[in-house]
């Protein structure tokens, strides 16, 4: 039977409230007289999605991870990053580094064609990369893993050959040049769709992808058509064989695990820890865990209470991490130590099980810092000033980082060190955020580069929320980039991460995984090293 064209957010909820009653014909699969095993049929795929219609629909210039995991069967990299972290090639055929590390000379292949009927070549790639750069774009994530200001432009030697130009050495591109973040759009919609790319849709996002994008509703569904004419993808890998792949928007996680329960869906990212026993046996749960940052506090050093060293050190101390995340998150997500994850390059084992929570010597520190005196609620006060910070986050808040933000809360509560939790919707949070008016903020990034650090803890990073500003651990992360010998630029973010832990710019709390659901129907299914899926020859069987 065929899925309705668009289902109303309404009827979605009721229809995952309503799980166990819904009848399997009723779910969205192949349509009348369409079989799946020839190349028909719609996978439906829920996501939250939060946020995408708030001008996040471009990977260039959105850091949203929704972002890119939507857009990467739009968008094609320039190369692809294998399991095991080698390299492939996709639209460049071959490259070649130069021995300074400060060009990269890129074959392109001569097959390709933008959904819009435009080539892909030398040119595309340039313009690609310096609309990234452009500081009119105003991109963030792209931009920094591109180089920033290091970035000296892209030469077109040929229709089939492209020099990127770099004036110091730039290690991490190769990673970069294969994400979404850095994908190809083709040059006459850059042109043409200038203003409007942010918020896209069909005829605006356009690349070479497997997946062309056929229809949007913003906050409700995205649907993308398979492109027949894909020849080109990493390792000889294909378009999918089912017809179109509809991607559901729904911020509530609970109607996500509803949907793949009842077969309303067949495919759900996100799930939470909580919810994996209760799916069917039937259904696979993959969990994989997140390269990058852990999900993790911003304490603002230069705005209030944090900018003495030893309150954000008793900050750190006075949380017990184990229990909050093997109590909310049920054994799914393990305790961060360090500011990268274990499955992170680089990634510092030494500092696992170097700070454990230590209320006496939270209370210490504090006291030593001045905060001797309680007021009325208990609070620590100094000169008649309460002990106390301001945390923002940014909406929709899962019911799991509800209840982790609640007993960190607690926990300094207990020490007399009063927390004040603001949950804002994104322009709100913009107005805070920006000019850095608060005490705390809180996010995860996945990255599958330790460059990622240099974005948080860089005195000109783009996402620097604690307003570092150290010459010594800038000097360590520029140099890190430089450093195209893997033992060494280990061994500088090695550095960076033991200068958080003494300096607690940053606490981290757990390494998230990203867990997904899929129906017995998706054959084929893979992911890259975010943990996001890949549609690359995916059937419905």
């Amino acid at each position: 039977m065929h899925a309705p064209r668009r289902r109303p957010r309404r009827s979605i909820l009721i229809a995952a409230v309503a799980a166990a009653t819904l009848a399997l014909g009723a779910c969205a699969g192949p349509g009348a007289g369409e079989d799946p095993g020839a190349g028909g049929g719609e996978l439906v795929w829920a996501i939250a999605g939060a946020n995408l219609s708030a001008g996040h629909m471009d990977p260039q210039t959105s850091q949203l991870d929704s972002a890119a995991s939507v857009q990467r069967g739009v968008l094609d990299s320039l190369v692809f990053q294998n399991p095991d972290g080698t390299f492939a090639p996709w639209l460049a055929s071959g490259w070649v580094v130069s021995a300074d590390g400060r060009e990269y000379t890129f074959s392109l292949r001569d097959d390709v064609v933008f959904h819009d009927g435009t080539p892909f070549d030398a040119a595309a790639v340039k313009a690609n990369l310096d609309r990234i750069a452009d500081p009119a774009t105003a991109s963030a994530q792209a931009a920094s893993m591109l180089g920033d200001d290091t970035y000296e432009g892209t030469t077109v030697i040929d229709p089939h050959t492209v020099v990127v130009r770099f004036s110091q050495p730039n290690a991490p591109f190769l990673q970069a040049a294969s994400t979404a973040y850095l994908g190809m759009y083709s040059p006459a919609t850059l042109e043409a769709n200038a203003a409007t790319l942010k918020a896209g849709g069909p005829g605006i996002t356009v690349g070479s992808g497997p997946l062309i994008m056929s229809d949007y509703v913003p906050d409700q569904e995205i649907v993308y058509t398979r492109n027949d004419a894909y020849a080109w993808g990493p390792n000889g890998a294909e378009a999918p064989q089912f017809a179109t792949l509809r991607v559901a928007i729904v911020p509530e996680p609970a109607v996500r695990t509803g949907m793949i329960s009842s077969g309303e869906a067949q495919l759900a990212s996100n799930i939470t820890p909580n919810a994996v026993s209760t799916l069917d046996s039937a259904v696979t749960v993959d969990a994989k865990g997140v390269p990058g940052l852990p999900y993790s506090l911003f304490l603002n050093e230069r705005y209030g209470v944090f900018a003495d060293a030893l309150v954000r050190e008793a900050f750190s101390l006075a949380i017990d991490v184990d229990t909050a995340v093997k109590t909310i998150y049920f054994d799914q997500f393990q305790r961060a130590w360090s500011v990268l994850g274990p499955a992170t390059p680089g990634y510092d084992a030494s500092l696992e099980g170097t700070w454990a929570f230590d209320r006496e010597r939270a209370n210490a520190l504090l006291d030593s810092a001045g905060w001797t005196q309680r007021d009325a609620q208990g609070y620590r006060t100094r000169d008649g000033e309460r002990l106390s910070a301001r945390w923002i986050a940014w909406t929709p808040v899962a019911d799991e980082a509800a209840a982790l933000a609640n007993a960190v809360q607690s926990d300094l509560r207990e020490v007399g060190f009063e927390i004040v939790r603001e949950t804002l919707e994104p322009g709100a949070y913009n107005e805070q955020y920006g000019p850095k008016t608060f005490d705390i903020t809180d996010w995860d990034f996945a990255g599958v580069d330790p460059d990622l650090l240099r974005a948080h803890l860089h005195s000109e990073g783009f996402q620097n929320a604690s307003q570092v500003n150290d010459p010594e651990l800038d000097s360590l992360l520029s140099d890190a980039v430089a450093e195209s010998d893997p033992g060494a630029r280990a061994a500088l973010y090695r550095q960076v991460q033991q200068w958080n832990a003494r300096h607690h710019a940053i606490v981290p709390l757990f390494v998230p995984s990203v867990i997904t659901a899929v129906g017995p129907e998706v054959v084929g299914l893979s992911y890259d090293l975010y943990g996001r899926p890949l549609f690359f020859g995916v059937s419905l069987g």
